[in-house]
């Protein structure tokens, strides 16, 4: 399907986003008779959306028998279903299909046959929230409460592009476990309303400079030089926030305590400056992307916690508020951390493993985030929106 709508008055912009990775190894990795269906709500408005679907980290070939979104059928090459190749992803057809600012779309899919659910994310926020029904409701208007749960993994479904104003724009909110958790969503709410998507690429468990290889760990994920230049598929993008590197300096323990996690792992902080600049900095600046830098957080009281770590996590953090080759950088630490004990979490800002935020200190990490990359919001009605 052409696109015959686009202007010089309208451009694509994706508006929703997550990454794909390795799915957490459980005793069942397939599924038959499933519909998955993912509410998206639009931050633009515009005239026609496209989707792209991901088996980026499976093995097997996947088929999305039935897509929609409401009851539009989703077409890839004008055809209704779509079967996509291990490590590959795919991009529908472009779809008539106008959005208003605020309104929420439903996302549907059918798998018929035995389907390997290797590739997905699990995320959380108040904007993430998925179902799967047993049986073939893609097309229903509501899924049978009965045959029915939520999830919070996002299955193959990897980017909503609309197309709209030209002023529009996405940010990436690139990262690990934290980004993946829910600073993202709250950033997005605080930004309704202005010419901004938020777009997150984020998966728990990840570092700079390793990946694991075993089904133990495999959901966390690829290393940064393998995720980051698919992971910066974003239509309209300007900026990017990296928030990555504290499993780099938390995860090794040595092989004697965990096989999967040497002491060999463990880089040097020069190590881990380098690697944001060749792997992150040095490509984005290529795309014509502005970079900011997110401080690492407190991580007092983690069970790997120990002063060593904490130095390497502080020189860390000097370096990325300091470092010229960035465009600006996001105290996120200095948003959370206590005043009385720097090295820990602020009054309930620690969500109690000591290594993860509560969602009071996700909403200040969206707050420092919004007060440096989106201005001059128009004013609009909280109780309306939300």
């Amino acid at each position: 399907m052409e696109n015959t709508s686009i202007t010089k008055e309208s451009k694509w912009v994706a508006c929703w986003g997550n990454a794909t990775s390795i799915t957490n190894r459980r005793e069942a990795v397939y599924a038959k008779d499933l519909t998955l269906r993912y509410p998206i709500r639009m931050c633009f408005s515009g005239t026609m959306l496209r989707f792209r679907f991901s088996n980026l980290t499976g093995t097997e070939p996947i088929t999305l028998n039935k897509v929609f979104v409401g009851h539009t059928p989703i077409t890839f090459e004008g055809e209704k279903s779509v079967t996509i190749m291990p490590g590959k992803e795919s991009e529908s057809d472009a779809i008539s299909y106008a959005v208003n600012r605020g309104d929420t779309i439903d996302v549907s899919f059918y798998m018929a046959g035995y389907t390997q659910m290797n590739s997905g994310t699990f995320v959380t926020g108040p904007l993430s929230k998925g179902y799967y029904a047993y049986g073939d409701y893609a097309e229903a208007d509501e899924l049978p409460l009965d045959l029915t749960r939520s999830t919070n993994w996002f299955y193959f479904l990897n980017t909503i592009d609309v197309l709209t104003s030209v002023e529009n724009h996405a940010v990436v909110c690139y990262g690990d476990s934290i980004t993946a958790q829910s600073w993202p969503d709250y950033m997005a709410r605080m930004a309704f309303g202005s010419n901004t998507a938020i777009i997150r690429r984020a998966v728990s468990g990840t570092r700079i400079l390793r990946q694991y290889d075993c089904i133990t760990y495999q959901a966390y994920g690829l290393k940064g030089a393998t995720r980051f230049p698919i992971e910066m598929n974003v239509a309209g993008a300007t900026d990017v926030i990296i928030q990555h590197g504290i499993n780099d300096i938390i995860h090794p323990v040595g092989s004697d305590v965990n096989p999967f996690r040497p002491w060999s792992d463990l880089p040097t902080v020069e190590e881990m400056e380098c690697g944001v600049e060749e792997i992150y900095v040095k490509p984005s600046k290529m795309m014509g992307l502005k970079v900011w830098s997110g401080t690492l957080l407190p991580f007092f009281g983690w069970r790997t916690y120990n002063e060593d770590r904490e130095n390497m996590r502080q020189m860390f953090n000097k370096w990325l508020r300091t470092s010229p080759i960035f465009d600006g950088c996001i105290d996120f630490d200095a948003a959370v951390r206590s005043v009385i004990n720097p090295k820990a979490f602020a009054d309930g800002f620690d969500s109690g493993d000591h290594l993860h935020p509560s969602e009071r200190a996700y909403e200040a990490m969206a707050q420092a985030a919004i007060n440096k990359l989106v201005r001059r919001m128009p004013r609009y009605d909280h109780e309306e929106l939300f």
